[in-house]
């Protein structure tokens, strides 16, 4: 039986001023079944979305902001099947994004309001990328592009469907999707509502 997917906002708060995490104000997530609740699984241990400290202390200064609202690229909200994981260095290793599992054909939205500075392939793989206020940037990948850099999109529009050949991806496809503030790799789950509790599953290494 399908169940109605109820997407939720995030309002992201950040600093103009100031480098500190997206705000991230939990919403409730859609029901799933009688008194269950949905959710989604990623690699770890069990949490709950909850409003950073560092988020609560930039409210209580007042301090200059830009709000943003985003969306999951994909809908119905997908599995996450690769978690986030900082490097430790600019170079080091880690995962600078999550993986979506996805099917190919998929259609792709940006998360948020922005402008594409990159439309097009990178080492043989098409590669979206998109600006939002507040220095915030979204990747998408691997895609067929269906944008043109320049181009200035709202939250929802399509910007592509999903390809095979993403590495380490063991479903028919996965959308990896990254955000970062400048330089700074943040995680995308922080700025989407999950669906009740992120039930995480351990990751392999």
């Amino acid at each position: 039986m399908a169940v109605a997917v109820v997407t939720a906002v995030v309002t992201v708060v950040t600093a103009v001023t100031a480098l500190v995490p997206p705000d991230i104000t939990a919403a409730p997530g859609p029901r799933s079944g009688a008194g269950g609740t949905a959710g989604t699984e990623i690699a770890g241990a069990e949490v709950a979305g909850a409003e950073t400290a560092a988020v609560r202390s930039l409210r209580a200064t007042g301090e200059p902001h830009a709000e943003v609202t985003f969306t999951w690229p994909l809908t119905p909200q997908p599995e996450v099947v690769r978690p986030f994981d900082p490097p430790d260095s600019e170079y080091g290793p880690g995962h600078r994004g999550v993986d979506l599992a996805a099917e190919p054909g998929k259609p792709v939205s940006a998360a948020a309001a922005g402008r594409i500075v990159h439309a097009g392939d990178l080492a043989g793989r098409g590669v979206v990328s998109i600006e939002h206020p507040g220095g915030l940037r979204t990747t998408y990948e691997p895609l067929s592009v269906q944008v043109a850099e320049g181009e200035r999109v709202e939250a929802g529009r399509r910007i592509g469907t999903v390809t095979r050949g993403h590495d380490g991806c063991d479903r028919a496809a996965c959308l990896h999707w990254g955000l970062r503030r400048g330089e700074r790799y943040l995680d995308p789950l922080t700025v989407v509502p999950a669906a009740g509790p992120l039930r995480l599953k351990p990751w392999p290494g």
